[in-house]
This record gives structure tokens, sequence and C-alpha cells, in this order.
């Protein structure tokens, strides 16, 4: 694929730029290129167990700093909008999630609480135990709105693959009987606040990830191009399940950089 007239890069972090806590080889010369050939980016992931702050933190102690919080979307901070749009601030919300979710729902004007609430909000939660399962579905079962913050089962972690807020999900859907609304990848509204920070054309913008089911298939339905990097969640096997594939596959982010080095 010719990169040439590649405007704007989004990209996923977990399983592109590091694993867990320790950094992919070619963090840094990756973000020194996009700055080189004056490329807007954005940072954007399923994960709402962080705050944009965290990631901030995160890349600079990883050798990439001041990054401006506003270059990170995260499916909390694209949930956070989606629930703006139809509730009033004030509105009672049970978080089923991280901090990192229940900060960005404060942010944006919502009540954290545990009774009377409009919606459950679930995300990522590393802390999960049997009473906060029962309370969620509880609620969800006597009315609450059940909405979240991403799909994904699993995730890529520094010592293997992790469950992710997706296999969460299938456990409060199972113990209230009620499906969930999901915002984050490979539904349209990430990418589409990615795109509005951005301000460039979806034709031109290039979506890299490491998931075909979120990351690939979501950019392609929203007309972005697709760059998969081989390490993450993806294997060589998925490429052969008939779905569309990505415009690019590189197996690391190094290769990926020299790739738009030339494009």
């Amino acid at each position: 694929m010719d990169l040439g007239d590649i405007r704007g890069v989004v990209s996923d972090m977990d399983g592109v730029l590091w694993r867990g806590d320790v950094p992919l080889p070619g963090l840094v010369p990756f973000f020194s290129l996009l700055q080189d050939k004056d490329l807007p980016w954005v940072l954007a992931t399923n994960n709402s167990s962080k705050s944009r702050q965290d990631y901030v933190r995160k890349l600079a102690a990883m050798g990439v700093p001041d990054v401006p919080a506003e270059n990170i979307v995260t499916s909390g901070t694209a949930t956070a909008a989606w629930l703006r749009r139809r509730y009033a601030p004030g509105t009672r919300l049970h978080v089923f999630g991280g901090d990192g979710l229940r900060d960005e729902l404060r942010s944006a004007g919502f009540c954290v609480a545990d009774s009377d609430v409009s919606a459950v909000v679930a995300g990522l939660n590393r802390d999960l135990n049997y009473e906060e399962l029962r309370l969620a579905s509880d609620l969800i079962r006597n009315g609450a709105c059940f909405v979240g913050t991403n799909p994904d089962t699993t995730f890529p972690a520094a010592n293997g693959v992790a469950p992710g807020a997706g296999s969460l999900l299938a456990a409060l859907a199972a113990a209230s009987g009620v499906e969930p609304t999901i915002i984050g990848k490979p539904h349209p509204p990430m990418f589409e606040a990615a795109l509005e920070l951005l301000g460039t054309d979806a034709s031109q913008t290039l979506m890299i990830g490491d998931r075909m089911n979120t990351d690939i298939l979501g950019a392609a339905r929203v007309g972005m191009r697709t760059a998969l990097v081989m390490t993450g969640i993806a294997s060589h096997n998925d490429l052969d399940n008939g779905a569309p594939g990505p415009d690019i596959i590189c197996e690391s982010l190094p290769a990926l950089t020299a790739a738009l080095a030339t494009g």
C-alpha cells in the first residue's frame, strides 16, 4: 500500500506500543517519525480502566514526554461522550469497572453511585468480586440501562493474554439477562471521535492496530486505511477467516515505521 497520501494516524496502544507495562521495540522512533513528518496523531484504546492522564504518564515513563491528554481517546472517554448526549449532568450512574472509568464519568459531570441509577456502565475491572457482579446485575434487572465500554474479550499483557472487558460484560449479561449497548471499537463512536480530533478525511487516515475484529474491522467500516501489527492479539491464522484484511501487515512497529518513512 502506498502510504504517501496519509495525512493522519490513529494508533491503538495495547499490543502496538506496549504489552502490559513493557514498551515494545520501536516505540520512541515511531513517535519521532510522526513528528518529523508533521503527521497529526491520536491514540485510541478500548481499555477504559485508565484515564487519559494515566496514559500521559505511562508514555512519559517510556520516553515519549509531553503527550497532550486531548490526543488520547479511550473507550471510557467515548462512552462518557455518548452518555452526555443522552443524560443530563448530575445523572446517577453505576460503574462496573476501574477507577479510570469512574474518573472519566465524574469529569463529564455525572454522579457515580450504587443506587437509584439511570445506567450501569461496565468496563475492565481487575478487582472484580461477586458482590460487585450481584449489585450491577440487580441494577440492570431493575431497569438501569446497560452500557459497555468495549467488547474485547482479551488483551495482550506482558506475560501473555489476559481476560478483557468483554469477558466481564458476558458475565454481567448472563447474570442480568440483558445485552449491553457497546461503545468502543469496532463501533463507530471511537473512530469518529479520533477523526474529529485529527480533522482529516477517513480515506487519508491510517488506523494501526493489533486486532482484526476491532481495530481493522471498525476502521475499515468508516473508510479508514488500516495497518495490522503482529505484536498483540492477531495471528496469521486470523488473516484466513474470510473477513476483509488490512491494507498493510507489519510484523512489528519498526517495520511499520519504516513503511511510513518511505511512503
